[in-house]
C-alpha cells in the first residue's frame, strides 16, 4: 500500500512539474514554490535542498557579512545544479558590496525587499539577472511593476519577520494586487500546507513563497532550540510589534514582554531602539537564546509540528495540494 501511495505522489509531482506557469517558466523550476530568504535560516544547505527538490532556494544575505555570503553562494553552486537566488534586504549595511558579490559570483536571480525597487532593478536586469521584489501592499506592488521587476512577492501580515504596517492579510492582499499588476505574482505569508498553496493560487497567485515551514527543517541554519520552539507554538503565540522602527512578527518570549513594558511607558522610538540593541535576532534564532533573543516566525507556525528534511516538506506540500477537493455549488 505504501509503495502504491509513493508512486501516486511521484506521479502527481511529475504532472505538476509539466504544468508550466509564469513562475516556473521565469525561474526555470519544476514547482512554483519559492523558499523565503530568511535571516539566520537561509544558508546554502537550505537553499540547495529546496532547489534540488524542484523549487527555488534563496540564500538570505541579510544576516551575512559579504565574505560569508560569497562562501554560501559558492557552496550552493557546488551542492546543486538547479537555479537558486539570493534575497537582499535593501535596508542592511554593505548593500553595494553585497550586490557586487551577487554579480561577481554569477547568481542569476535576486529577490530584493525593504526598500525602493527602482534603485537596483534596471542595473541588475542589464546584467542579466531576474529580479523579484517583496511588498506588503497593492500600492507598492504597482510601483514594482513600474520599476520593471520580473516578479512581485505580495506578503500578508501573517508572515514572520519584518512586515507591513497596514496589517493586510494574504487572503485580502493577493486578489487585490492581482487586479492591478500583470507581472508574475507570488503569494507569501501564512502558507505552510498544500491546501494553503492551492488557496493562494485560486486567489490569483502564480506561485508561493514559504518561510516558516522551511525554517523548521533539518537543513535550516537556525539553532535547534529555535526550531523546537517553532514546532511548540500555538495560535496567538506571535505578535506584530515595533511599528515605530520596522514592523516585525515575534514570538512572545521574555524579550517581547520587555518591549511591551516599554510600550506601557510610551512610544519612544529611541528607547525601543536601545532595547532592541544589536545582534538580537542572531542571539535568538542562530544562537538559540529563547528568552533574550528576537524570535521571528509567522502565524502559520501553529500548524508546524515537526522538524523535517526539505525533501519531505515538498512531498507533503504536493500531496496536500493534490488532495484538496474543488466543489461545484
Amino acid at each position: 500500500m505504501s509503495n502504491f501511495l509513493d508512486f501516486g505522489v511521484a506521479k502527481k509531482m511529475k504532472e505538476m512539474s509539466e504544468k508550466q506557469n509564469k513562475v516556473t517558466q521565469l525561474f526555470e523550476i519544476k514547482y512554483p514554490i519559492i523558499q523565503g530568504g530568511m535571516i539566520w535560516h537561509s544558508g546554502w544547505r537550505l537553499a540547495s535542498a529546496v532547489s534540488n527538490s524542484g523549487g527555488l532556494g534563496l540564500i538570505g544575505a541579510g544576516s551575512m557579512y559579504p565574505d560569508i555570503l560569497r562562501e554560501n553562494i559558492r557552496k550552493c553552486k557546488a551542492a546543486t545544479s538547479k537555479p537558486f537566488g539570493v534575497n537582499v534586504p535593501m535596508l542592511y549595511p554593505n548593500l553595494e558590496e553585497i550586490i557586487q558579490i551577487v554579480l561577481e559570483e554569477g547568481v542569476k536571480t535576486i529577490f530584493t525587499s525593504a526598500g525602493n525597487p527602482k534603485i537596483y532593478t534596471e542595473s541588475l536586469k542589464k546584467e542579466g539577472l531576474k529580479v523579484a521584489h517583496v511588498v506588503s501592499s497593492t500600492k507598492f506592488a504597482m510601483k514594482c511593476e513600474d520599476a520593471g521587476v520580473d516578479a512581485i512577492v505580495a506578503e500578508g501580515f501573517e508572515a514572520g519577520g519584518h512586515n507591513g504596517r497596514d496589517e493586510t492579510t494574504t487572503f485580502c492582499l493577493i486578489p487585490n494586487v492581482k487586479q492591478h499588476i500583470s507581472k508574475p505574482l507570488i503569494a507569501a505569508g501564512g502558507i505552510a500546507l498544500g491546501s494553503q498553496m492551492k488557496a493562494a493560487m485560486i486567489l490569483g497567485a502564480d506561485g508561493v513563497q514559504i518561510g516558516s515551514r522551511f525554517a523548521a527543517t533539518e537543513e535550516a541554519s537556525s539553532h535547534e532550540n529555535f526550531k523546537n520552539k517553532v514546532i511548540s507554538l500555538n495560535e496567538g503565540d506571535t505578535y506584530l510589534t515595533l511599528k515605530e522602527l520596522a514592523p516585525v512578527r515575534l514570538v512572545k518570549n521574555k524579550f517581547f514582554h520587555d518591549l511591551e513594558k516599554l510600550y506601557d511607558q510610551g512610544r519612544d522610538a529611541e528607547v525601543l531602539r536601545e532595547t532592541l540593541g544589536r545582534a538580537r535576532a542572531k542571539r535568538g534564532m542562530f544562537e538559540g537564546d529563547l528568552e533574550e533573543g528576537e524570535l521571528e516566525i509567522g502565524q502559520v507556525s501553529a500548524l508546524i509540528h515537526e522538524i523535517l528534511p526539505v525533501k519531505k516538506v515538498f512531498e507533503n506540500l504536493l500531496k496536500e495540494y493534490r488532495e484538496v477537493n474543488s466543489f461545484d455549488l
